[in-house]
């Protein structure tokens, strides 16, 4: 519990490392941090009109639901994958500094956040594009991210911890990410299945997606998928804060 609180009275800390971050990596670059949009934008705009030929969509609900997802699912899978090395990449500051060993969580999770901001402008282009059914219902977006980055804090929490432990979860971690993208409506719509669209369900990284990408395209999300992160929102931090509590003091070691 200090180490949470800590973490999160020097919010300023990790706002400005996870800026540093972003700028570091576009230094020198003319669009800077605008490049994840170009990025995105150009991809989706190669991708859009060709998945939608392959899946006999319409072109205006199929480009809707791909792009807003494709957002989403970056910013989930980032998060995820870069928590993983969250403690690995901080070893100097860890070994030399007496940061709160949560700084370096919300630290990635901070620029993944920045980066879906970045990409939201593609989302505004798409949706003045291709309006949603009901612009009111966006707003239900907001507590649907809020409870994403709830779920992701703690999730990344003991990738974190794991990973530093063991090196070889990282890269399962990305394998089963990149697995996890063919088996998550993304690129296809979970109607798609017919009969078997109940399935989805059973996918955690589909619930994380529905809450945010479902009311942006106008419509109410599933409950079940608003019932699944509520309980892990609650149970999944009381999980990570007993792990975290128990081999805190050997992180310093495994790095």
């Amino acid at each position: 519990m200090n180490d949470l609180a800590g973490a999160f009275l020097g919010s300023p800390v990790w706002w400005y490392l996870a800026w540093q971050d972003i700028r570091q990596r576009y230094r020198r670059s003319v669009l800077g941090p605008f490049w994840l949009t170009a990025s995105t934008g150009i991809m989706l705009a190669a991708m859009g009109p060709l998945y939608g030929v392959l899946f006999k969509q319409p072109l205006n609900s199929y480009f809707q639901h791909l792009s807003l997802s494709f957002v989403v699912w970056t910013f989930v899978a980032s998060a995820i994958t870069e928590s993983c090395t969250a403690y690995i990449t901080a070893e100097g500051f860890i070994k030399e500094v007496g940061l709160p060993y949560t700084t370096h969580i919300t630290r990635v999770l901070v620029r993944n956040v920045i980066v879906f901001g970045h990409n939201l402008l593609v989302v505004v282009i798409v949706l003045m594009v291709f309006p949603p059914e009901v612009w009111v219902r966006c707003l239900l977006a907001v507590p649907g991210l809020l409870l994403v980055t709830i779920n992701l804090f703690w999730i990344g929490s003991i990738l974190a911890l794991v990973s530093t432990r063991f090196r070889d979860i990282p890269q399962i971690v990305v394998a089963v990410v990149q697995v996890a993208f063919f088996l998550t409506p993304v690129v296809w719509k979970s109607e798609m299945l017919g009969d078997h669209e109940g399935i989805t369900v059973y996918n955690p990284l589909y619930h994380l997606v529905e809450v945010v990408r479902t009311p942006l395209l106008g419509k109410h999300p599933q409950s079940i998928s608003w019932v699944v992160l509520s309980v892990s929102a609650i149970v999944g931090p009381v999980i990570a804060m007993y792990v975290f509590g128990r081999f805190r003091s050997r992180i310093a070691y495994w790095v």
